[in-house]
């Protein structure tokens, strides 16, 4: 379907490299550094040790190393979360592993396989943006802009298919005057809906591609302010690689 949606879809893609151009990957490697509020609310502890994330560009799959070890990793996908050894040997799998967070609200523990599907669905996501908009029945429109203090940002609502494992169905994408993604509004669904506004920035390109090299994610409020003073999550990310 045409229209301003899809102009600006059509801009947003061209912006971070093309669409064509990234079809031609299948994996993208970076390396990770995070942490936030979000981890100790779930009963976590969080360094600052940089990790190796790899996803997978067009299926719902993707691992972080190390692990709860130096010789472990997960291997995410939305029908299974799984932690092994990296000779393959697995240390802890759950199925299903969404139905493990019913009922869960903001406060609510995680253990090391939440922490792990949480990791993999939100990096796979997140290093598959804005590309993801178009894999079938994702669906996009664009509504009202959006004033970021003196700047007009344009935003695309995101509504993504039940089979695609990510924050919240419903998402919107704030895009600057460059076309490149500066925000991203969700929910956690798996955190009892904790609203989040994640901003983004330091972009780098690798093999053609443009991604953001830092995003921080702060609490939403009802005006859909973020507040600045609750930094929810971050993410450093460097030595990004398409293959």
């Amino acid at each position: 379907m045409s229209g301003p949606h899809q102009d600006l879809l059509d801009e947003v893609l061209r912006a971070h490299g093309g669409l064509e151009h990234w079809k031609g990957f299948n994996q993208v490697r970076a390396t990770l550094v995070t942490g936030g509020s979000l981890w100790p609310m779930k009963g976590l502890t969080q360094d600052s040790a940089p990790r190796q994330m790899t996803v997978w560009l067009h299926e719902q799959r993707a691992s972080v190393t190390p692990f709860g070890g130096p010789d472990q990793l997960t291997a995410f996908s939305p029908d299974r979360i799984a932690i092994e050894k990296t000779d393959g040997t697995v240390i802890a799998e759950r199925s299903a592993p969404r139905d493990s967070f019913r009922d869960h609200g903001e406060n609510s523990p995680w253990d090391p396989l939440h922490r792990a599907y949480f990791n993999g669905y939100a990096l796979w996501s997140y290093l598959t943006m804005p590309f993801l908009f178009t894999w079938p029945g994702v669906a996009t429109e664009e509504i009202e802009p959006w004033l970021e203090g003196t700047q007009h940002w344009r935003r695309l609502r995101v509504t993504f298919p039940e089979h695609i494992a990510t924050h919240c169905a419903v998402q919107d994408f704030y895009f600057g005057e460059d076309f490149l993604l500066r925000r991203h509004d969700y929910k956690v669904d798996i955190s009892g809906g904790l609203p989040a506004a994640q901003y983004l920035g330091d972009y780098l390109e690798a093999d053609g591609l443009r991604m953001p090299g830092k995003r921080r994610a702060y609490r939403r409020g009802p005006d859909g302010q973020a507040d600045m003073g609750a930094l929810l999550v971050a993410i450093d990310l460097s030595d990004i690689g398409y293959s």
